[in-house]
């Protein structure tokens, strides 16, 4: 196998005592970080090219501690029914959905890959990551109720988001969400969309089974409390990855690694500089965290079975939509609300305080620092949030829960993100919602930088980053065969194949065992469906 520069991969692991005796292995891949991304690339590559050689380096005592942790995210299989920062307002008073489209069809791909791994027996148990709770967004005022009814009008021509039902009438929407709307003002225009199909995902233990899978594998090895110390590039264009125990800082080692993937979280950019590839000069990032207020008590969760995605404030990063959810914390049912905006100059939950002096370099100072000056409504934003006080936080959750009892909740601090910023040509320093996947040295090295939608979109990002460092394995008869069969609509635009959509939402929905509706509505042509069951 080659890389676009010409590296030949090595088919075995040629130095099992490596660690042991100091001298330096050869493996085919690293992968840094143990949370949902390097997991679900482990587990694509497992499966596409079995006799090539991985190791994951986790600087935690276990994987999936950090934003994978059920508790350090919001949970929701980001498919875009209800998160409105998806679908922006235009001049002409109409509603641009294509980001919206994109990120749906990429959570349908999460799916069927999902699907694909219960089916192989990489995942089991699926009531245990991944179950149906419909999504919903929320608004109330005239201004508002006018965008998401717009909205519908617009998402409603995609058969994506067929089954999406709209309604301005307080009690029909009482009837989907008794908990929001008991006790509001009744004379206040409401609005809400409700889509059955919406998820409740857990993705640290889709991380926890993806890893145990791989560690069954003779050509996987998996390294907890191992931090990446540094990376540089070798004579012959592989990694040398320098690694040591975090428990003493002792016991470095290294490995030669053909390709590497910083899969790290927050942790990713610094790694990143560390490379010292050209293309990491232009990135920054500014470290947001997060805070939720929760409660467990069974008679307030029986009372909402709903994800509702309000508007977040103007000048908001998208990490701040308000929504009030049902979740199913490692088996305990709960409600969250939030998030509310912290601010800590750690780039992970697990940091270091010097995370973000540490960060900045001459090449991303000046953006960073323009980012600033051109973003005062997130300023404002942000000391606005570390300004709140519990009571305003709970005055927040009144706006989603007005009988909220203040001694039902108590507050979580959730994981750290790190907003990216990148220095682009004629623009300068520029905020960049979402995710960003980054590679250079000619393939051999690859980061993901960025947050939502993130985990709820893995597949598709590492198809995507397949794409790019393998073209020619990619292309290749085997390779195709095999991604067509975890993901049948692999290559396909879902919203053009109604027929192919409905069949992949029917096989996915009966591998996962999911309680969603079959959505009959959804306008498919009557013609034999195009899954067979092999």
């Amino acid at each position: 196998m080659k890389l676009r520069h010409g590296m030949t991969f090595v088919s075995s692991l040629q130095t099992q005592t490596g660690a042991e005796s100091g001298e330096t292995q050869n493996v085919d891949v690293v992968l840094i970080g143990g949370g949902t991304m390097s997991a679900t690339l482990g587990t694509l590559l497992q499966s596409l090219q079995p006799d090539w050689t991985i190791h994951l380096y986790e600087r935690l005592d276990k994987a999936a501690e950090e934003s994978s942790n059920v508790w350090n995210n919001a949970g929701t299989g980001h498919s875009a029914f209800a998160e409105m920062n998806y679908t922006s307002p235009q001049p002409d008073g109409s509603v641009d959905i294509k980001r919206a489209v994109g990120i749906t069809e990429q959570f349908e791909v999460s799916r069927q890959f999902w699907a694909s791994q219960v089916r192989e027996g990489v995942l089991a148990n699926p009531r245990s990551f991944i179950n149906t709770v419909p999504h919903l967004s929320f608004v109330w005022s005239g201004e508002r109720v006018s965008f998401l009814k717009t909205r519908f009008e617009a998402m409603r021509e995609s058969p994506l988001y067929a089954g999406m039902e709209y309604s301005e009438d307080p009690q029909k929407i009482s009837e989907w969400i008794p908990l929001v709307m008991t006790g509001r003002d009744t004379d206040e225009p409401v609005a809400a969309t409700r889509m059955p199909i919406g998820t409740e995902v857990n993705f640290g233990e889709i991380t926890r089974q993806m890893m145990n899978s791989l560690a069954r594998r003779d050509n996987f090895h998996l390294s907890v409390n191992t931090q990446v110390r540094d990376l540089k590039r070798n004579a012959d264009g592989s990694w040398k990855v320098t690694v040591a125990n975090t428990s003493d800082g002792e016991n470095e080692r290294s490995v030669n690694a053909r390709f590497v993937f910083i899969g790290a979280g927050g942790a990713a950019l610094p790694l990143l500089q560390k490379s010292g590839i050209p293309e990491a000069r232009q990135y920054g990032g500014f470290p947001v965290g997060g805070q939720f207020l929760f409660t467990t008590n069974p008679d307030v969760v029986a009372k909402h079975d709903a994800k509702v995605y309000g508007l977040a404030p103007a000048g908001s990063p998208p990490m701040s939509v308000p929504h009030i959810d049902k979740r199913i914390l490692d088996g305990t049912p709960a409600i969250m609300f939030g998030p509310f905006a912290t601010f800590s100059s750690k780039f992970l939950k697990n940091g270091s305080w010097t995370d973000l002096v540490r960060s900045i370099t001459p090449n991303n100072l000046w953006p960073m620092t323009k980012v600033g000056i051109n973003n005062l409504d997130l300023v404002r934003y942000l000391i606005s949030q570390l300004r709140m006080s519990e009571s305003g936080q709970f005055k927040e959750l009144q706006n989603y829960y007005p009988e909220a009892n203040r001694d039902d909740w108590k507050l979580w601090t959730a994981g750290q993100r790190v907003q990216t910023i990148k220095d682009i040509e004629g623009k300068g320093g520029t905020l960049q919602f979402g995710t960003e996947l980054v590679t250079g040295a000619e393939g051999s090295i690859a980061a993901l930088l960025g947050a939502s939608p993130g985990a709820s979109t893995a597949p598709s990002i590492m198809l995507t980053l397949l794409g790019r460092v393998f073209p020619d394995r990619v292309a290749s008869e085997a390779w195709q065969a095999k991604l067509k069969s975890m993901i049948p609509s692999y290559g396909k635009a879902l919203t053009d194949n109604p027929q192919l959509l409905y069949d992949v939402r029917a096989m996915s929905r009966e591998l996962l065992e999911l309680s969603e509706p079959d959505l009959t509505t959804t306008p498919v042509p009557k013609s034999e469906p195009e899954i067979s069951d092999s």
